[in-house]
């Protein structure tokens, strides 16, 4: 934050700030390299990584480490899900219209192709949406994919596990994106993790940047990916060939596992959750001290012109929210451009004004903030 002095950042969920223990996290990137040369993979695959993996299933409550296996970004993993899919007749999904575009622009590019055929829930009305999913996962599909907290709201999914009990076919792969709710909200895998894929990633609020996003993969489903790299064959390695010399893939989640990557991310997160381990910080108690932010500053918004708290998406009276939150205005552009003149930064999405809070803020940028708006976004 004192890179540069004044700047407010209230756009937490879209980039974090980094603590400063990745910094020497990304110095010693460097070292073992200089350190380790050629073998520096062995320790990547023998330290590091077992590291991340522990650190991410504690805070997923994860009863397996080795269900967790890592990308650059989790188009990676979309495309990889994707490949697990049938071949010889048209595939179907199930998702919502309020996906990131990770996942949306690539199931619309093979819609173009007519590979796949797509059924959108609207999220829209918030409050029946989880009830109109729920039913329509119950026809027959051959992946059902939807948020845990959507990017263009921050609205929640209360009750996924109702979602997943709703699926009916077992050959279904389930997939929820968590990008929005790992390291913002409580998350518990432990009822799920035999049922259904987890997306997440650093860049967000695990505060670690790019290039370390992660999968939990449940056992038994997507076994033979055809989008594959050689990292996938790593947990295959002592397995007998057989099946005419087919591609071996491990039973644990590496057989998601891609290729040749940077690391750094990795590092980065390691050293994130261990800060966070020692500092007795939890992802609830984030989650509390955003919502706290987020009461106080829609109570100094009583009587703005632009920023109205009856604009909310969902208010904060309603629990169902990630720790941003959205405004629908006309005006979302011009106001973030207000804004940023004033050295503060937001973002918008069309009509979407969204303003995203952090462990890193506290209640005077909150005063701050609101001040500005009333003096000069009017």
């Amino acid at each position: 934050m004192n890179a540069v002095p004044g700047r407010l950042h209230v756009a937490a969920h879209s980039h974090h700030y980094w603590p400063d223990v990745t910094f020497d996290a990304q110095t010693a990137v460097w070292q073992d390299a200089a350190l380790h040369a050629d073998n520096k993979w062995g320790h990547i695959f023998d330290t590091i990584m077992p590291a991340v993996r522990q650190g991410l299933a504690r805070a997923l409550n994860l009863p397996d480490p080795n269900t967790l296996v890592f990308a650059q970004n989790t188009h990676e993993f979309v495309v990889r899900l994707l490949s697990c899919l049938p071949t010889n007749r048209l595939v179907r999904i199930l998702t919502s219209d309020s996906e990131f575009h990770s996942f949306d622009r690539q199931i619309k590019r093979l819609e173009e192709e007519n590979i796949v055929t797509v059924t959108r829930i609207a999220t829209q009305p918030l409050d029946s949406f989880a009830a109109r999913f729920t039913k329509a996962a119950g026809q027959d599909h051959d992946m059902v994919f939807v948020s845990h907290v959507f990017y263009n709201s921050g609205f929640m999914l209360d009750n996924i596990d109702n979602i997943i009990a709703g699926v009916k076919n077992d050959d279904t792969l389930i997939v929820i994106d968590g990008y929005h709710s790992f390291m913002a909200i409580p998350v518990d895998l432990s009822r799920i993790a035999h049922r259904a894929f987890y997306l997440g990633g650093g860049y967000k609020y695990a505060m670690s940047g790019e290039g370390a996003c992660f999968m939990h993969c449940p056992p038994g489903y997507g076994a033979r990916p055809r989008n594959t790299g050689w990292f996938a064959g790593f947990g295959a390695l002592a397995a007998a060939r057989s099946n005419n010399d087919a591609v071996p893939f491990g039973d644990d989640a590496s057989r998601f596992a891609g290729a040749t990557a940077d690391i750094s991310g990795l590092y980065r997160m390691r050293a994130v959750l261990e800060w966070l381990q020692n500092k007795n910080i939890s992802p609830a108690d984030i989650h509390t001290h955003v919502h706290t932010l987020q009461a106080q500053f829609v109570e100094g918004l009583q009587d703005h012109p632009l920023v109205k708290p009856q604009d909310l998406l969902v208010p904060v009276s309603d629990t169902r929210r990630g720790n941003f939150l959205t405004f629908k205005t006309p005006q979302a552009g011009d106001i973030c451009v207000g804004m940023k003149a004033k050295n503060i930064i937001a973002d918008y999405r069309g009509d979407a004004l969204r303003f995203g809070f952090g462990l890193y803020h506290d209640l005077q940028d909150i005063e701050t903030l609101t001040e500005v708006l009333h003096q000069h976004v009017r």
